[in-house]
C-alpha cells in the first residue's frame, strides 16, 4: 500500500508561483500530477519516472516543472506564471504493487 500526501496549494495572484509537493509513504516509481478544475474532468499535467525522465501536457510546457527527490520519496511540481485557468485541485498519482494510488489533492486558486 502507498499513501500519497500533496501539499503546497493555496491562493496566488495571476503571474505568481507555487510549488506543490507529493510525499509518498514508501519508495515509488513513476509519478503523475493531474488537476481538476471546477466543473471539468481531471486532466493530466506532468509525469516523472524514477530515473527523472519527464513529460508534460503541451499547454503547460515552459511554465510547469516536475522534479523529484528520491531520498525523500517526494515529487514536486513547480508552477510559474500562474493563470486563472490553472485553478483547481491538483492530485498526484502512482501505480505500485498492482494498484493505482491517488493523494487527497491540494487546492490551487489563481486570482486575476
Amino acid at each position: 500500500q502507498v499513501q500519497l500526501v500533496e501539499s503546497g496549494g493555496g491562493l496566488v495572484q495571476a503571474g505568481g508561483s507555487l510549488r506543490l509537493s507529493c510525499t509518498a509513504s514508501r519508495i515509488i516509481n513513476a509519478v503523475n500530477w493531474y488537476r481538476q478544475a471546477p466543473g471539468k474532468q481531471r486532466e493530466w499535467v506532468a509525469s516523472i519516472t524514477r530515473s527523472e525522465s519527464t513529460s508534460y501536457a503541451d499547454s503547460l510546457k515552459g511554465r510547469f516543472t516536475i522534479s523529484r527527490d528520491n531520498a525523500k520519496n517526494t515529487v514536486y511540481l513547480q508552477m510559474n506564471n500562474l493563470k486563472p485557468d490553472d485553478t483547481g485541485v491538483y492530485y498526484c498519482n502512482t501505480y505500485a504493487v498492482g494498484n493505482n494510488y491517488w493523494g487527497q489533492g491540494t487546492r490551487v486558486t489563481v486570482s486575476s
